[in-house]
């Protein structure tokens, strides 16, 4: 069994590689001929369908009563995407970001942080302290909305470049057909390398917590770093950081939201220290605005999210709790 679900995390990556390959392609030929930014498309498009498996995992993990899993899912997904994913990708390629992002997009991503902790662990509305109830899944799925409202308000751009319209299209059909090949290929990648993942690691006593903080959401976060790393390849930054920060968004008002809408949610203090994590780490990615070189993540800022996320997990294994 140990030798076929190798075997099966291998398929899972060459899933994975396609389905980004296919998204990105459909995804920016879909901006261009709407003449919609690419950032637009990879906040609600790219980001959407790369959270899919995150939203079905903690759904599961939430109806099936494992509040660990969905939980550490979230949160590890989140600082896989900001810390290891986006630090990855700068390394590769510096990021430009655009100002927008700097000022609504980013904030927002913090925001939603700050928001969880608080509904998390002070009980305003319902006295059930440490508990995520459904009235915070209400309140967390109109921020939601609230954030949907902000994208497709500012979503028309005007200053596409004319190098990136000059490319040839493919027809609507064939872009939205890549789009579905590419969420399909994604999902389907994501969850044969979790379920194999998940499987070596119980044969190894893994404990639950680690294995939702780690394994199930580096599994769930594939997609986003095969898509990132995909569109900054293809020159399309936009779509990259888009991703990242929607995919971050969607994360907690969506996918947390709808999840203890389904079934109220126990929370440990311990979660905490990963909602630090990633507010530190959504404060250095805005700090990195202004440093070096204005409204870009150079390469050292990357390698130093890179470095940061190896570090928090080789504490959280120590930990072991």
């Amino acid at each position: 069994m140990l030798i076929l679900n190798i075997f099966l995390i291998i398929l899972g990556m060459a899933l994975l590689v396609k389905g980004g390959d296919f998204l990105v392609d459909g995804a920016s030929n879909l901006a261009r001929r709407f003449n919609v930014s690419e950032l637009a498309i990879g906040l609600t498009i790219v980001a959407f369908g790369t959270s899919a498996p995150e939203l079905v995992v903690s759904l599961s993990a939430a109806i099936g009563s494992h509040p660990e899993i969905a939980l550490g899912n979230v949160f590890g997904s989140n600082n896989i995407n900001l810390m290891l994913i986006l630090g990855i990708t700068a390394v590769i390629t510096p990021l430009a970001v655009q100002k927008n992002t700097i000022r609504y997009e980013i904030p927002f991503s913090l925001l939603a942080a700050i928001i969880l902790f608080v509904l998390a662990n002070f009980a305003f509305l319902t006295g059930e302290k440490n508990i995520i109830s459904r009235i915070d899944g209400v309140i967390l799925l109109l921020f939601f909305a609230l954030f949907v409202f902000y994208v497709f308000k500012s979503m028309r751009n005007t200053e596409i470049s004319a190098e990136k319209t000059s490319v040839k299209l493919f027809s609507l059909g064939k872009s939205i057909l890549f789009i579905v090949l590419g969420f399909i290929s994604l999902i389907l990648g994501g969850r044969v390398v979790v379920n194999s993942a998940v499987y070596i690691a119980q044969a190894l006593n893994i404990s639950e917590k680690i294995i939702g903080l780690t394994i199930v959401a580096v599994g769930t976060s594939l997609p986003e770093l095969v898509t990132s790393i995909t569109a900054v390849i293809k020159k399309s930054e936009d779509i990259a950081i888009g991703n990242i920060i929607g995919s971050n968004i969607f994360n907690i008002f969506l996918i947390l939201g709808a999840s203890s809408l389904v079934r109220p949610m126990e929370y440990s203090p311990v979660f905490n220290r990963d909602i630090y994590v990633l507010i530190a780490g959504t404060l250095f990615l805005l700090l990195s605005m202004f440093t070096g070189k204005k409204n870009r993540l150079d390469r050292w800022q990357g390698a130093a999210l890179a470095l940061a996320y190896v570090g928090y997990v080789a504490f959280m294994i120590v930990k072991n709790d």
